[in-house]
């Protein structure tokens, strides 16, 4: 029996640079020992990039379901109809369906365990909205999908060395105060922490929390968010025996390079965090929805519509973000092996000496 994890992979916006970057990664065939590749799109969107970009060097095994897919093959799963209009570098509503009916595919393949992993490639949040589709992006459509026992999505932005998650996402900056609370924060905490322990296997991880104003508030001066909201409620996780610390400034925290001494970051809202992340981990950073029960991995970029069809864009994210997927699946799985059958606990200290204890009665 086959022991390669099928990624999927779907085929993002077919106007932007998905295809260029799945040709360069692919033209390693040496991956294709590592998982079994399904990239749901359309063949006939692939031979149109392939002729743009005069590339010749990879070739697909044209399947119609993931039991046809083999190993060793790069599987490309024909579900988005061939008639679709591509028009390189320039958003469209026909490329916005294609991109989402590739999602709904690999999803619906995903809930049924056809695949294990998923990795999307960039979509353009506006042409992709329809009455199927009406989510702020990929995070907010996977937790309405998976998130069957009330679990929320996390946001994190990850490198081997950098993982900035985001307590608000894909909001106006206008509303970003108002939907701060102690709840939300609290929530984003706990899943980070577990996170990082059960996907990042990091037993004790340290987490920095970032303030929300100028100078985290200069003690409310520039605000009160960091002293009645942020603050108490890293004091109550450090309650909890999670290492966490903050409020600190944004700025001074990463031109300091303080962000080295922490296994994660939370950022307060999506540019807070993202600007100094992909300054510095722009070709590596990988897009990870975290706890969520599926794994899905994403590149760290867009569309990328001003050089699609150049053969101009970078590979590296892609690349990472399909490594980072299978490490994730994996370290979950040893995580929960390794807690599946825990001991019973045989010896209760109840502060006695003379305390006979029977070791043999049930907890």
């Amino acid at each position: 029996m086959s022991e390669l994890i099928k990624v999927g992979i779907t085929h993002g916006d077919v106007n932007g640079v998905g295809y260029e970057i799945m040709f360069k990664t692919f033209s390693d065939i040496r991956l294709l020992e590592l998982f079994n590749p399904i990239i749901y799109g359309s063949s006939k969107s692939a031979s149109y990039h392939r002729k743009v970009l005069n590339n010749n060097t990879v070739n697909f095994n044209i399947i119609n379901s993931v039991e046809e897919s083999r190993e060793g093959k790069i599987n490309l799963l024909n579900c988005v109809k061939d008639e679709t209009r591509i028009d390189i570098g320039k958003p469209s509503a026909e490329a916005g369906e294609s991109s989402y009916i590739a999602l709904e595919c690999a999803v619906k393949d995903l809930q049924e365990k056809k695949i294990d992993v998923l990795v999307t490639l960039p979509i353009n949040k506006d042409s992709i909205q329809s009455e199927q589709f009406n989510f702020p992006g990929h995070t907010e459509y996977l937790e309405e999908r998976f998130a069957a026992e009330g679990e929320k999505a996390l946001m994190i932005m990850a490198t081997q060395n950098m993982r900035v998650a985001l307590v608000t996402t894909h909001i106006p900056l206008k509303d970003v105060s108002a939907s701060l609370s102690k709840e939300l924060i609290a929530e984003k905490i706990r899943t980070l922490n577990n996170t990082l322990k059960r996907d990042f296997s990091i037993d004790a991880p340290r987490i920095a929390v970032l303030g929300l104003n100028p100078h985290a508030g200069e003690n409310g001066m520039l605000g009160n968010e960091e002293n009645e909201i942020i603050a108490p409620v890293i004091r109550e996780a450090q309650e909890e025996w999670i290492l966490c610390a903050g409020p600190y400034p944004p700025d001074g925290f990463f031109g300091s390079g303080r962000f080295k001494e922490f296994d994660a970051i939370l950022a307060m809202y999506h540019d807070q965090g993202l600007i100094p992340f992909k300054t510095m981990a722009m070709d590596m950073g990988v897009n990870y929805t975290a706890g969520l029960p599926i794994v899905r991995t994403s590149p760290d970029h867009g569309t990328a519509y001003d050089i699609a069809g150049k053969n101009e864009a970078s590979d590296e994210s892609f690349r990472q973000a399909i490594y980072m997927a299978i490490d994730i699946y994996r370290n979950r799985h040893n995580y929960d092996e390794a807690r599946k059958n825990p001991l019973k606990k045989l010896f209760y200290d109840r502060g006695r000496d003379d305390e006979k204890l029977d070791l043999m009665k049930e907890e």
